[in-house]
């Protein structure tokens, strides 16, 4: 998977927008101004994504690929590295989980909107 297809993936998500609110290579992907993916636009070398903690210890362990997130709270995040031990299939199912988990934090307020906008 290269940045353009996780790009578009990610677009295509209701309530989704991008940016670089820290510096010019990280890419940041919100649902409704949370953030729920984030990748370097230059390099590419890993995602991270939020996860539930349970399932994220589990990745962790059947994933070489797949370890802690990198500047983030190790508990709740996963690094998920772009060197081809994660199938791209199971890439695009851990960015759905996090876009889900993400959204299901929102306000009430902010989950009719995202509702009301597909």
């Amino acid at each position: 998977m290269d940045i353009e297809s996780f790009r578009e993936y990610c677009m295509a998500k209701p309530g989704v927008t991008e940016g670089f609110p820290f510096d010019n290579q990280t890419l940041v992907f919100k649902v409704m101004g949370k953030m729920f993916a984030l990748c370097d636009v230059d390099l590419f070398t890993f995602i991270n994504l939020k996860c539930d903690p349970e399932r994220a210890i589990e990745l962790r362990e059947q994933y070489e690929g797949i370890k802690p997130g990198y500047h983030m709270n190790k508990a709740l995040w996963n690094s998920v590295y772009m060197d081809g031990t994660v199938p791209d299939n199971l890439t695009l199912e851990l960015t759905d989980h996090s876009y889900k988990l993400v959204a299901a934090s929102l306000s009430k307020k902010l989950k009719e909107e995202l509702a009301n906008s597909h």
